[in-house]
């Protein structure tokens, strides 16, 4: 079952401990790692669960055993992200890899991609976007507690169904913002 909850304050260290960690076992496999999703946003209601996304050069061997020895297994059925409408359809784009604890404890999502592909930029975007506008984020938040509310025992594809396109419309926003202040991704977070 998917639960939307409040804001919680401890979500930036719980990503911190988190990011440390994969950062000492990563090492230089690990270009970028960067607190992503509504978790990252101050003030946005989300899915328990902390999102981080690693920036890596290439998928490699080298890097699933890294990920392996940090606590995680890799989802070889998620290999790649949804494309928005009107966006490349090139597969290599919007590929990645997916990761999460190989134990019960704390959810947490690793999305593996690599370095100015679509779908590495589009997190860390919608991401300081909402962060830019609070108002948007907490719209945002209500369509995300409205979709548990109406359908009170989703489906993960179904939740995904409604809330893919809303972030698309929200990115097209992102993307204009982006040109008109010139936005770069500032420095990693970890």
């Amino acid at each position: 079952m998917i639960s939307i909850v409040a804001y919680k304050t401890s979500w930036p260290r719980e990503f911190l401990e988190k990011g440390t960690m994969l950062r000492n076992v990563l090492g230089d496999l690990a270009l970028r790692i960067d607190h992503i999703g509504s978790t990252s946003v101050p003030g946005l209601a989300a899915k328990d669960v902390i999102d981080i996304q690693i920036t890596a050069d290439r998928l490699s061997r080298n890097l699933e055993s890294a990920m392996t020895l940090a606590g995680f297994q890799r989802l070889s059925n998620i290999t790649r992200d949804h494309i928005p409408p009107g966006k490349d359809a090139n597969a290599h784009e919007w590929e990645k890899w997916f990761f999460q604890p190989a134990s019960v404890g704390r959810r947490i999502n690793v999305h593996v991609r690599l370095p100015g592909r679509a779908n590495q930029r589009y997190a860390i975007l919608f991401r300081d976007y909402l962060r830019a506008f609070p108002a948007v984020a907490q719209a945002y938040g209500q369509v995300k507690e409205a979709i548990v509310k109406y359908h009170p025992e989703p489906d993960m594809e179904a939740y995904y169904d409604i809330k893919d396109p809303v972030c698309d419309i929200i990115y097209s926003g992102a993307e204009q913002w982006a040109i008109a202040t010139n936005w770069q991704p500032g420095p990693s977070d970890c």
